[in-house]
């Protein structure tokens, strides 16, 4: 099952940020039970949400090179507001460095209306399965290739400007 926590890449400069957005609606799921009465979208996924944005933001910089690209740490990770249903949690990732052993550090946040909801740094690795666990790399290509369709989908079809305009993958 995929968790896909971004509804649109809404725009990126490779190399350097990423903006998309994610529209919490009162069908999911979650919401029942967190909270009965105070519906609203957990940090979790607040910072999943971060993390994804983060995570496409690298693959297109790189050239989508690495398979894998992980959450390694979180610092000053800070949560200062709900998203509620019908909210649309506006998500910015920017890369402050990267390491030649792949390691990206980010400046992420998140906000709804303008205000500032969530905010933090990210440490995120790269790498691809072959390298570190020995498989196939045929499994890395294949991951590659899900993860370029992806992106596609996360990108405005029908803007001209769109990073996925790049891509030169086939939607099926």
């Amino acid at each position: 099952m995929r968790f896909t926590q971004l509804d649109r890449i809404t725009s990126l400069e490779k190399g350097k940020s990423i903006s998309a957005v994610r529209c919490l609606a009162l069908s999911e799921e979650y919401l029942r039970d967190h909270f009965p009465r105070f519906p609203v979208m957990p940090g979790v996924l607040m910072l999943e949400a971060m993390f994804q944005a983060s995570s496409w933001l690298v693959r297109a910089s790189n050239d989508f090179a690495h398979s894998s690209v992980v959450l390694k740490e979180t610092r000053s990770l800070k949560f200062q507001g709900f998203v509620a249903p019908g909210d649309s949690l506006n998500v910015v990732a920017e890369i402050k460095s990267i390491k030649e052993d792949g390691l990206y550090n980010l400046k992420v946040s998140g906000s709804i209306n303008g205000e500032q909801a969530t905010s933090g740094r990210l440490i995120v690795d790269t790498y691809n399965l072959a390298d570190r666990e020995g498989v196939d790399p045929a499994i890395d290509a294949y991951m590659n290739h899900e993860k370029r369709m992806l992106f596609r989908r996360l990108c405005d079809p029908f803007d001209p400007n769109s990073p996925a305009k790049q891509e030169k993958v086939p939607l099926f």
